[in-house]
């Protein structure tokens, strides 16, 4: 029988889970056996998971898990070094040259683990089966909102948190902004799920947004047009071959840009088309001020739908139950692509 064991997320700032007690309900009924750890933070309580029937398991004991379990998560694991010996569901941030991806499958390669990255689930045209994009590009943008409305009080954006609902934030962003200059704003990767979101939470603001996709970036570059907009929003997938939408020079060029929203957040990467910083933003310190004199700001925090988990957990869960309800045959379709995709990587 196929054990599908949930854990607990371990990462600070994180309540999502990628299954709900209905789907949990949907995989036993197909056959599947189904472990959820108990959660101090999990934004979805425990008692629909029992109710459901699932076995429960303590917080955070997935490493003594059977060795045929699959251990289902969002997040990093910890970085103690240890060999990882089960198969892994989760975003392991691995593939694209990332410093700590290749420490993440040195353990693998240690322990003979597999890991199925849950970016490069895949469908046979090779688009994503599953993505929490549309609720980072909303989040994100509220996030880059806050760093304008701090810079317009001559300020830098203080800590962010959970909030109940997408419908909170609006009334939330709106209090804030009373009195602030609406800012103009481009995305790039308008068209995709993050940047439908990031355009969406913007549109509800008010404020003018400026949508791109991958015509208007095809000729590969400078783009001038991105520092003439107040916010640059960054909501596309790094890949070989990406050109660079915002330069080294972009912190001393003659310029409107004030803030930038690396939504898709990827500093480490080597294809990372968002050339003046290194490094993530936190919850505690969402903004990097990387100049001072006009001010350019970024703001690039990596669990930026866990602002808003209960909706982007179930808008999550639901696209990716049917890849989960064929996970009795890892030999064939996603399953087989991102197995692939990590052998290829290892």
């Amino acid at each position: 029988m196929t054990h599908l064991w949930v854990r607990a997320e371990q990462r600070e700032n994180e309540e999502r889970v990628g299954l709900t007690p209905a789907g949990a309900a949907d995989l036993m009924k197909a056959g599947l056996r189904v472990t959820i750890e108990q959660s101090s933070v999990r934004a979805i309580g425990i008692e629909g998971y029992k109710d459901a029937g699932c076995d429960i398991a303590p917080e955070n004991s997935w490493p003594e898990a059977p060795s045929d379990a699959i251990i289902f998560g969002l997040k990093e694991l910890p970085e103690d070094g240890t060999p990882l010996r089960h198969r892994h569901i989760m975003f392991g941030h691995a593939f694209k040259g990332q410093p700590t991806g290749r420490i993440l499958l040195d353990r693998f390669k240690a322990g003979g683990g597999t890991l199925y990255d849950l970016e490069y689930l895949v469908d046979e045209t090779g688009r994503r089966v599953a993505a929490f994009g549309y609720w980072a590009g909303y989040a994100g943008a509220a996030v880059t909102l806050l760093c304008w409305i701090a810079q317009q009080k001559n300020g830098i954006a203080g800590p962010v948190g959970v909030l109940q609902s997408s419908k909170a934030l609006v009334t939330d962003l709106k209090a804030v902004m009373e009195g602030i200059t609406i800012p103009s704003a481009l995305i790039i990767g308008a068209m995709g799920r993050v940047g439908t979101g990031a355009a969406d939470l913007l549109t509800a603001m008010g404020a003018p947004v400026t949508k791109w996709d991958m015509a208007e970036t095809a000729s590969g570059g400078p783009f001038p047009e991105v520092l003439a907009h107040d916010l640059f929003l960054n909501c596309i997938l790094a890949r070989p071959g990406t050109p660079v939408f915002v330069p080294a020079s972009a912190k001393t060029d003659a310029r409107a840009l004030r803030v930038i929203g690396d939504i898709a957040c990827d500093p480490d990467s080597d294809f990372s088309p968002v050339k003046v910083y290194d490094r993530t933003t936190t919850w505690r310190d969402p903004a990097l001020r990387v100049h001072n004199d006009p001010p350019l700001d970024v703001t690039a925090i990596d669990n930026l739908p866990s602002m808003l988990p209960v909706e982007s957990s179930e808008d999550y869960a639901a696209q990716l139950l049917p890849s989960l309800l064929t996970l009795g045959s890892l030999e064939t379709g996603v399953w087989a692509r991102a197995e692939a995709t990590f052998h290829d990587h290892l």
